[in-house]
């Protein structure tokens, strides 16, 4: 990364600064043009996407310059694409920085919508994180990896799930009269269960993504409610989020734990702890952890007096680092436009929350340097 960093900034003095000298003094270089600057750079959005000239009909807005766009979107928190325009109006610097060579050229904002859909049904900005992290932090030794998940509330109408017609009417509750027989129920196998014989692909095409209610007991142990969505991420230390899932509200932490470390196993082979939370407490997932040759750190659920399970003195130590998705969430919600979003849909909502995650990576990545 420091040839990297040392590449970029010859090209910004050879070519940035000197078309900026005339508006400097009127537009000073701050240090959010700076952290864009660099995520850009690393990020190489133009590897993902094509620019495309001289084909029949009216050309098409440069989609490199919206996508650094919406990734400066992240790094200014702005939660509306509306207030990014305005912005590249009166920032003369940062319009240049995303690629925009005057007012004019700007799009209009249902350009971006438009391009902002492509850039979701896409991946544009999975593929991006994808590769930084593969590029950057593949060989790496990682110690612990962090997985929780955040609740994401969104401004759309909730999933409401249609009554099964064909379900059999379930026998009639309580204790059965003298004589009565009630049919045995027929257990049908988890959803955590039948991961056990998927593909990645399976499982992902299993969790439920749409918008609907969720419930939890936030960190004071009180139960709160919320309508969306949850963003389920795996961080490296350093508090370097390496891979992320979104799925309904409703679906519980356990059902994401299996997809989403084998996507953080091919991204990062060399693991030695995961860590998480009492709600990831099962055999299933310990299993399936010692299977990759990682250790599991997982806190105890503990369901009744006689479970006294606790960690070892080593393991308790160790167990602190998972600290660090806890500030990720924080940061993605405080700093990186993570929360009041107003994109609908869990392909859009996905995407903006990747694109944050994506600076977060890449400026975690840069405070391991320096």
């Amino acid at each position: 990364m420091i040839e990297k960093l040392s590449h970029h900034w010859g090209l910004m003095q050879g070519y940035l600064f000197p078309n900026l000298a005339k508006v400097e003094e009127l537009c000073p270089k701050t240090d959010r043009h700076r952290r864009l600057v660099y995520v850009l750079e690393f990020v190489r959005v133009e590897n993902f996407i094509r620019y495309f000239e001289g084909h029949v009909g009216r050309p098409e807005k440069d989609r490199q310059a919206i996508a650094r766009v919406f990734i400066a979107k992240s790094i200014y928190n702005r939660a509306k694409t509306k207030d990014m325009i305005d912005l590249l109006h009166i920032d003369p610097v940062l319009r240049r920085i995303c690629g925009f060579e005057s007012k004019k050229g700007i799009p209009s904002e249902s350009t971006f919508s438009r391009a902002f859909k492509e850039f979701a049904n896409s991946g544009l900005a999975e593929l991006l994180h994808e590769q930084f992290i593969t590029i950057y932090h593949k060989d790496r030794l990682i110690g612990h990896i962090s997985r929780d998940s955040t609740a994401i509330e969104a401004r759309e109408k909730a999933f409401v799930k249609p009554l099964d017609a064909t379900k059999p009417v379930s026998a009639k509750r309580g204790r059965p009269k003298k004589g009565e027989i009630h049919p045995a129920k027929e257990k049908s196998p988890t959803r955590l269960e039948r991961q056990g014989s998927m593909s990645l692909l399976e499982m992902l095409d299993d969790l439920p993504t749409q918008c609907d209610i969720g419930a939890k007991k936030n960190s004071k142990g009180f139960g709160i409610r919320w309508k969306g969505y949850k963003c389920h991420i795996d961080v490296a230390d350093g508090d370097i989020p390496v891979s992320s899932l979104l799925t309904s509200a409703s679906v519980h932490d356990s059902q994401v734990a299996l997809p989403l470390s084998k996507i953080t196993h091919k991204r990062l082979p060399h693991v030695c702890y995961e860590l998480m939370d009492a709600a990831y407490d099962n055999q299933i997932t310990r299993d399936h952890i010692e299977s990759m040759d990682h250790v599991p750190l997982i806190d105890f659920n503990r369901r009744g007096p006689r479970d006294t399970r606790q960690f070892e003195p080593f393991e308790q130590q160790r167990y602190k680092n998972r600290s660090s998705v806890e500030r990720v969430n924080s940061q993605l919600k405080d700093n990186y436009a993570g929360t009041n979003f107003r994109v609908r849909g869990p392909e859009k909502v996905k995407a903006h929350l990747s694109f944050a995650l994506l600076c977060i990576a890449v400026e975690q990545s840069l405070k391991l340097l320096f």
